[in-house]
């Protein structure tokens, strides 16, 4: 793997849970789902989301773990095809078994057929994507923040405001009422707010997933609030005794690093990992 620092030797799971997990990838590799967020886990954060593109080493990465495991999902809120694009998903050698849940599982992205299947979009979102311009403005929130047209769903970023968390504080709580007004969630993630519908969040489409794959182990990797949900499913999926690894990316949100099992720097050194068990796998 060149000069990947996991070349030879993969960092160790923190908790007992996150080994067995682990050993349970490496004993039984035709059983596993490896299933990963895109932004932040597979991509670096950048200040426009619209800029972000999958780390140099992560297609390689998963494209050497993938004919090792059951499957390889990317499971992220944004639309799949845009995931997809983003990634260089599409016709990666070594990927043709790849699946991308986009807008946290509504929609399903096949590398095998190339299309994406979806269910038809909540009409909240086309109203909240019309008031949401003028409520900002009424609200005093323009300045600085910009709204992101996510299809099945909207945000709102903050990164770029004068101070970035105290735009966050301050639209949480009349984005929530707003979303609850057209029947939709409102989903907090880094310096970002999203509207989208209920019903569907990244824990339900993963145990959708393992349920389908028929899955013995599975490991999920994220960086962000709404990656906890998949945590929960995971820690659901133990319970039940299908052992299980949680892989934090960054560190930078502390509600998910306390509760991974590894916590690795970021994309790139997830990358690194994945490329680490296919070595070991090989």
């Amino acid at each position: 793997m060149g000069s990947s620092p996991y070349a030879h030797t993969m960092p160790t799971p923190s908790t007992p849970a996150g080994r067995d997990g682990l050993a349970a990838i490496l004993g039984r590799p035709s059983g596993a789902v490896v299933a990963l967020d895109f932004d932040g886990t597979l991509a670096d954060i950048v200040p426009d989301p619209e800029q972000a593109r999958a780390h140099e080493r992560a297609v390689p990465a998963l494209a050497a773990l993938a004919p090792h495991v059951g499957s390889v999902v990317v499971l992220t809120g944004r639309p799949a095809s845009v995931a997809v694009r983003y990634g260089g998903f599409a016709g990666a050698a070594g990927l043709g078994g790849l699946v991308v849940l986009g807008h946290y599982g509504a929609e399903r992205w096949d590398a095998a057929t190339g299309t994406v299947t979806a269910p038809a979009p909540h009409p909240g979102v086309a109203a909240v994507r019309a008031e949401l311009p003028g409520y900002l403005d009424g609200i005093g929130a323009w300045q600085g923040t910009w709204i992101e047209e996510k299809g099945r769903a909207v945000a709102v970023h903050t990164r770029r405001a004068e101070d970035p968390q105290a735009a966050f504080d301050a639209l949480r709580e009349p984005l929530a009422a707003l979303a609850s007004r057209h029947g939709l969630v409102l989903e907090p993630g880094r310096m970002v707010l999203e509207l989208r519908p209920p019903g569907m969040d990244k824990g339900v489409a993963l145990a959708e997933y393992v349920r389908e794959a028929g899955a013995t182990s599975v490991l999920y990797a994220g960086d962000d609030l709404g990656d906890l949900a998949a945590y929960a499913a995971v820690d659901k999926l133990r319970s039940d005794g299908t052992p299980g690894l949680l892989l934090c990316s960054g560190g930078e949100v502390p509600e998910l690093a306390e509760r991974a099992d590894l916590v690795v720097p970021g994309p790139g050194a997830v990358a690194d990992f994945l490329a680490g068990v296919a070595e070991r796998l090989e």
